[in-house]
């Protein structure tokens, strides 16, 4: 199991971050899902909060390169084996930086990746 941190989670059902949460939990990956506004995603709580934690294997990026500045010393602090750039969060400077400390930077979709076994 892949430990994954949602950045960009909503409640939104027709939200891709709601998305991706849902089906993580279905293939059985723990998810921290980090959004403005707290709320629940199924049984997955949505927090405000940029906890600290180990062994992050994945962050899955639902922020527009802009959104995504003010998380930029939080999501290296997780030095996560990976960061999935999804549609429309493509960012070269965040890419740069996670491949400078030695994590992989993926221009992907979570959804396809979980659906197609590549996850």
């Amino acid at each position: 199991m892949k430990k994954t941190v949602v950045l960009g989670a909503s409640e939104n059902p027709s939200r891709y971050s709601y998305l991706a949460t849902t089906r993580l939990r279905a293939h059985k990956h723990p998810v921290i899902a980090i959004g403005n506004r707290e709320g629940m995603i199924g049984d997955t709580p949505i927090t405000k909060e940029h906890p600290a934690m180990d062994d992050v294997d994945t962050v899955t990026l639902y922020l527009n390169p802009t959104n995504q500045k003010p998380y930029y010393d939080y999501i290296l602090s997780l030095k996560p084996k990976r960061v999935i750039f999804n549609p429309g969060t493509e960012n070269p400077e965040l890419e740069r930086m996670i491949e400078g400390q030695g994590g992989d930077a993926i221009e992907a979709c979570t959804l396809v990746m979980l659906s197609t076994g590549q996850y």
